[in-house]
């Protein structure tokens, strides 16, 4: 769990090894924040009944990945058996570039009208999502980038229902040079991707140098630039976040950086900027603020190693202050104990309500032998009054084959109610045939 202060929806990446094999073959497609196909959308609010995946090189020049998937019906909230076809190719051209495609497909397998979405999670009867990346990388490595153009296709009004954007990157051992654009029409939509906002103009310009010094404790140092701005359909500011930093990195590959941002916003909806169930800030109010942050990782090579941040400045109309800190002691070779805190107090003026969040994480990895492993982790979520405990044992059996014993717990954080408590049993088994 994270605190979270997102206006948007939160990405997480997918952990269940079904998906991973390949993974880069159907997940690389778009950018971080424009995915066309996102497979944590799969079987999370129906349960998977069957699936099957292919994927790997046809020969020296072509990859190509195949998917499909059924979930099963939920009469609890009237969502309809699911299926999930994609179709995924990569072709190499010149040295080191490629073009992808992909094509992503949802279909409601017992669809009616009555189970069109009180929930939000099914807005109709399919969606689909044909598209094309071209994947740039020279020879020397020096230029990189990305073109995309992906569309959209449902029942419903298609309008302007595509998705372009576009990177370029020059690096050397000195400068870094890039350039991001994406523009996402209102009417796209991408049901089992991760697209947060539609409707919009991008623009992000980075840029970065680097020193050398003859001093052999530091490797590098420098200045880093990124700007980020956001346009409604009518060409009108929405976002804009200027950041400017120093970083330093050590031979003992401890790093510092130090730096300022600037940002910009218009609420395209009503926002509570704590998350927190207060009060809401109106649509089409805007905000403009600054920030400074500092952050120092030490020697990740010693047995205790640490990462501290900060930062304080405006928030919205109020101001926000912020820390988080990590600490990891590693007991060679019989595991580590980590703690991880983060602090977020954000002031806010009356009548809106402020709010102090801790989120607080130990963490226990035990090695008994190469083959058994006990992790155990309980985290303090204040802003969700939680508190999570999750215990898993793993046995190795054979490579690549685990039998995954997990106890987990949920509590009410201010009286330790229970709210959920599970004991679950897996076992995995890898066929090499």
């Amino acid at each position: 769990q994270v605190t979270n202060l997102d206006r948007f929806e939160l990405f997480f990446p997918e952990r269940r090894q079904f998906f991973l094999e390949n993974s880069d073959l159907f997940a690389n497609f778009g950018f971080d924040r424009l995915r066309p196909f996102f497979s944590r959308r799969i079987g999370l609010e129906s349960p998977i009944i069957a699936g099957a995946r292919l994927s790997g090189k046809v020969n020296q020049d072509w990859r190509l990945g195949l998917l499909n998937i059924t979930t099963g019906k939920v009469d609890s909230i009237n969502l309809s058996s699911q299926n999930y076809s994609v179709l995924a190719f990569q072709r190499r051209v010149f040295s080191r570039s490629n073009i992808a495609g992909i094509f992503v497909n949802r279909e409601a397998l017992d669809y009616s009208q009555s189970s069109e979405d009180p929930t939000g999670l099914i807005r109709s009867r399919f969606n689909r999502i044909a598209g094309l990346d071209f994947n740039l990388a020279s020879a020397d490595n020096k230029w990189t980038g990305k073109m995309i153009y992906h569309h959209s296709f449902s029942p419903e009004k298609q309008g302007k229902s595509f998705a372009h954007g576009a990177n370029l990157r020059y690096q050397t051992q000195f400068v870094t040079a890039e350039w991001n654009h994406e523009v996402v029409g209102k009417d796209y939509k991408a049901e089992v991707g991760f697209v947060p906002r539609r409707g919009y103009f991008k623009f992000e310009p980075v840029f970065s140098y680097k020193f050398y010094p003859e001093d052999e404790r530091i490797i590098r140092h420098g200045p880093n630039f990124q700007g980020q701005m956001f346009l409604d359909r009518n060409f009108d500011l929405t976002d804009r976040e200027v950041m400017i930093s120093y970083d330093v990195l050590w031979s003992n590959t401890a790093s510092l950086s130090i730096g300022a941002t600037d940002n910009y916003i218009k609420l395209q909806a009503p926002f509570d900027p704590t998350n927190n169930q207060g009060d809401s800030l109106a649509t089409g109010t805007d905000y403009h603020w600054q920030n400074v942050a500092v952050s120092f990782e030490s020697d990740r090579r010693n047995v205790f190693s640490y990462v501290l941040e900060g930062s304080h400045g405006g928030y919205f109309n109020g101001d926000r202050t912020s820390f988080s800190g990590s600490v990891i002691y590693r007991y060679q070779p019989f595991g580590s104990i980590s703690l991880n805190v983060t602090h977020d107090r954000i002031d806010l003026p009356s009548p809106f309500s402020s709010a102090r969040f801790w989120l607080i994480s130990p963490k226990i990895d035990f090695t008994f032998t190469d083959k058994i492993f006990i992790t155990t982790f309980i985290q303090y979520n204040e802003q969700i009054d939680n508190v999570n405990l999750n215990a898993r044992f793993q046995w190795r059996f054979q490579p690549v084959s685990d039998l995954f014993i997990i106890y987990s717990d949920n509590y009410i954080g201010n009286n330790l109610r229970v709210k959920n408590r599970a004991l679950v049993l897996k076992l995995s088994y890898w066929l090499n045939i």
